[in-house]
């Protein structure tokens, strides 16, 4: 008989021997109690009988008999000892030398299971999951437990863990062995399509425990987690097409997620401790770099598992949204970001950053995402604002490389029903950057991508987002204009100056790139909301500063169509031209228009000092004083005498109709004496010195502590202007203490800008006046005369330390924040309320400030008259004037009686 033939008939012997023995031998090991004698017993199934056992076999045969029991004995070992380490000493050797023969049993098991694995693995045969399928899952439970007691020693021994240091040491080497011996065991298993649901959900589970020792082993050894990682990566592609539905996708991102952040703090760490300390280190250098990879590795398996199972991750998408906005809060130009240097802070950009920046752009074309990104209502935290805003405007860069549909979705925002309603980009970015005040209040520094052969300046971040706003723009699909327009002019109307400012901007760009045609519809539709917008709202301020540039845009025929629209000669568009620049006219159309203005606006100003004195009549004389007023600015060197007496003629009618408790209490009259003191401007070299006294007197009672800001503007304004004159020697008395005490009040106030206007109008004051002795008698104080002294040498205050500047400004942003969300609020309630407002009840009388304000304005006029007869003639219809308004005065007495009596009875 040959060789070969021999060594067949004992293989043929030998396997007749294991299918009989083989029974027995598992009899005795789900029987025995002893750990030792179940690994001899599983070592010798695994040596000696599982060559000779068909592979279809194994699972039925070994594996489901030996392993479920070898799983809760391994366990149970492990809780064993986690029960009894806390009585672990030198001293107890009895425990000792029983926990540390624990400890040797568990690592035989574990050589025990890598022997079983290895032979499976070195089968010839194609292998398929369903022939080993307790084996990987029953070995991942083992390996699971044996790496949550490795993690966890610290606690579990209590500070006596150099009693088993090296056995733990040996048991996670081991454990990491057969994890390895099992992953490449995984590797070459197939799966059929024909597999059951159990086998799909045990392929399932499978996965999950390798995700959970992910988690686990992610502190312990890097080698040993990123491998892990790219097994699980590599299984979910394998068998997708059978175990996409059933994989915990969210858990999976959820878990690299995690990692990313955690090995990107970690090279945060090293690269602020290799700043702060100005050290080089190799080893450091080394460790940083090796930790960067590592962040790399991660985000390419996040980008990687994206791509493939895009579908399943709607859930995960305010997970990837979190995942850049905590990256991007660490990292510079943030204001929460660590200090790091310029070349690590490259060196994270093209190694790490990238890789994120290709995640966002796969992700643009993903519904969920952009839903998540542009939810209108998000309550982010304070050091994600900025994030955010960044990551709107990277969004914002990318957006061309995308169809024309997928910008549309972008670019229109979504009202309807739905539970979370979308912004368009445009005004989420608007909103975003409003809310980031202490970026650009620093103001905080980009970088641009530098152009070849030139070098990119740093740019605020101000500049940064218009410059990319506009970038858009002129790629715009035509499809998105409209959504464009409606968000510049939301953002216009808005509360939040500086979001107002950003629209406009870029609104001027638009109109600058578009046609002509369009900025005048543009124009012309501004001028509409202008008219019709309350005087009394910041959006009004908005609009004509819009407005106002422009018109500097337009073309002359355009500007010519304005004009005709709003001709300045009719008194109902008086309420328009003082929102309008008159420089921005051609001369020759800007000369008749000038004129027209101030024509119409004298004219309708004496009509309402004749009328009577109404709330309505000085609403309207507001309106023409404001007309009037823009006139004179832009009409100041073709004022001659005549039109100077003529304002000045307004001016003296209206001052005695001003006095101190109705202006106190209105705000109309408030707006009507700053009108009056902006015009002396023009007059102010002319006026008569009973006027100047009033008005000196009205505003030095009108500026107290509590006055509004615009009143004390307008009255230092007033102030400087009296530099410019010698006041008659009749007036000084009674003006000159006023003037002093005024700047005295004014310069000390704690309104900083009305302390910074003060500080100007009073050095304005003392450099053109000759009545030298106000300037000591206005410093009544020390402080004040050191502070005036500061301003006037230019000495720069002491600066705030940075972290002191970004409190403060974040303290400030929370303030305002809350500041608009009231106002916010309060408006949609105006706006949007369901229920129609009550109808008020019609009033029989009128309020007490309606009488006292006529009844004060009649004596006012009467004591005037009063003087007049004891300065001049008494003219000839006089007399019987008088009797006729004292037979009204008898009349009214009589009414008043009458009801006095009615109510008493």
């Amino acid at each position: 008989m040959s060789q070969a033939a021999e060594q067949e008939e004992l293989s043929r012997r030998s396997g007749d021997t294991s299918r009989r023995e083989l029974p027995e031998l598992l009899s005795m090991f789900q029987h025995s109690d002893s750990w030792s004698e179940k690994i001899r017993l599983f070592n010798i199934v695994t040596e000696m009988f599982l060559p000779h056992i068909s592979f279809l076999d194994l699972e039925h045969t070994v594996f489901s008999q030996v392993l479920p029991k070898t799983v809760k004995q391994f366990c149970n070992a492990v809780n064993e000892i986690s029960s009894q380490a806390t009585e672990l000493s030198n001293q107890n050797t009895e425990l000792k030398s029983a926990l540390r023969n624990i400890l040797q049993d568990m690592i035989q098991w574990l050589e025990a299971l890598t022997a079983s694995v290895r032979y499976v693995c070195s089968v010839a045969e194609p292998l398929h999951f369903e022939n080993i399928q307790s084996l990987p899952e029953s070995v991942l439970h083992i390996l699971k437990a044996t790496f949550t007691h490795c993690k966890d020693s610290d606690s579990v021994y209590s500070g006596r863990l150099h009693l088993v240091s090296d056995l733990l040491q040996a048991l996670f080497k081991k454990a990491v062995c057969l994890q390895k011996q099992l992953m490449e065991l995984l590797d070459k298993t197939s799966i059929s399509s024909s597999t059951s649901e159990k086998e799909v959900a045990v392929t399932v589970s499978v996965l999950h425990i390798f995700l959970d020792i992910c988690s686990i082993v992610s502190k312990m050894d890097h080698a040993l987690h990123a491998n892990t990682w790219k097994f699980i990566i590599k299984q979910c592609v394998k068998h997708q097409s059978l175990i996409e539905g059933h994989l915990h996708h969210h858990d999976i991102v959820s878990g690299l997620c995690d990692d990313i952040l955690l090995s990107f703090q970690s090279c945060l760490q090293l690269a602020e401790h290799m700043k702060l300390t100005q050290t080089q280190e190799t080893a450091d250098q080394r460790l940083f770099q090796k930790t960067l990879k590592l962040c790399r590795f991660f985000s390419n398996s996040l980008l990687h598992y994206t791509k493939e199972f895009m579908p399943f991750l709607s859930e995960s998408c305010i997970r990837f949204h979190h995942l850049y906005l905590q990256i991007y809060s660490l990292f510079p130009p943030s204001l929460s970001a660590v200090f790091i240097c310029d070349g690590h802070k490259n060196e994270i950009a093209s190694v790490f950053l990238v890789v994120l920046e290709a995640l966002i752009l796969h992700l643009l074309s993903f519904a969920p995402f952009m839903k998540v990104v542009l939810s209108e209502f998000q309550e982010l935290p304070r050091e994600h604002l900025f994030p955010h805003c960044i990551l709107l405007l990277n969004i914002l860069d990318k957006l061309p490389t995308l169809t024309e549909d997928e910008q549309i979705l972008w670019c229109s925002g979504c009202k309807s029903s739905d539970k979370n309603p979308r912004l368009s980009i445009f005004t989420a970015i608007f909103q975003s950057f409003a809310v980031c005040s202490p970026e650009f209040s620093l103001p905080v520094v980009m970088h641009e991508a530098s152009v070849k052969g030139q070098i990119s300046p740093d740019i605020t971040i101000y500049q940064y987002i218009y410059t990319h706003l506009c970038a858009y723009v002129v790629l715009l699909p035509p499809a998105c204009f409209s959504e464009l327009e409606s968000s510049l002019l939301n953002a216009v109307l808005s509360n939040r100056m500086v979001e107002s400012l950003l629209a406009i901007d870029a609104w001027c760009f638009l109109a600058r790139y578009g046609t002509a045609e369009l900025c005048a519809h543009h124009v012309k539709v501004i001028v509409h909301m202008v008219k019709s917008c309350p005087s009394d709202t910041c959006q009004l301020a908005h609009l004509t500063v819009l407005l106002r540039r422009l018109l500097f845009l337009l073309d002359s025929g355009h500007q010519a169509e304005v004009i005709k629209m709003f001709p300045p000669d009719q008194a109902e568009n008086l309420s328009f031209w003082p929102h309008v620049s008159l420089a921005s006219l051609p001369s020759a159309m800007g000369t008749q228009v000038k004129k027209a203005l101030f024509t119409t606006a004298l004219t309708e100003c004496s009509i309402c000092l004749t009328g009577m004195w109404t709330f309505e009549g000085i609403k309207q004389l507001n309106v023409s004083l404001s007309a009037l007023l823009t006139a004179c600015n832009f009409c100041e060197k073709l004022l001659d005498i005549q039109h100077q007496s003529d304002v000045a003629a307004i001016i003296v009618q209206l001052c005695p109709l001003l006095c101190t408790k109705q202006v106190s209490e209105l705000p109309a009259l408030q707006e009507t004496l700053c009108l009056v003191l902006a015009l002396f401007a023009f007059i102010v070299k002319t006026v008569e010195p009973a006027i100047l006294v009033q008005v000196v007197s009205l505003i030095s009672s009108v500026c107290q502590g509590n006055s509004p800001s615009h009143v004390k503007l307008a009255a230092l304004d007033f102030l400087s202007l009296l530099g410019k004159i010698i006041i008659p020697n009749e007036a000084q008395t009674a003006v000159l203490p006023k003037i002093s005490d005024l700047f005295s009040r004014l310069l000390a106030d704690e309104t900083w800008i009305i302390n910074q206007h003060a500080l100007e109008a009073f050095t304005r004051f003392a450099e053109e006046t000759r009545h030298e002795e106000i300037v000591p008698q206005s410093l009544s104080t020390e402080d004040t005369k050191n502070h005036v002294i500061t301003f006037l040498n230019k000495v720069i205050p002491v600066t705030e330390i940075d972290n002191r500047r970004q409190d403060r400004l974040k303290e400030e942003q929370r303030f305002s924040e809350t500041f608009f969300a009231k106002i916010s609020q309060r408006h949609k309630e105006e706006t949007f309320s369901i229920e129609p407002s009550t109808k008020r009840a019609r009033k029989d009388t009128f309020g007490d400030e309606e009488y006292e304000l006529h009844i004060e304005t009649a004596e006012k006029s009467l004591i005037s008259v009063q003087s007049l007869l004891q300065k001049g003639i008494i003219p000839e219809w006089l007399p019987e004037k008088l009797y006729s308004i004292q037979t009204l005065l008898t009349k009214l007495q009589k009414s008043c009686q009458q009801d006095a009596v009615y109510k008493n009875a």
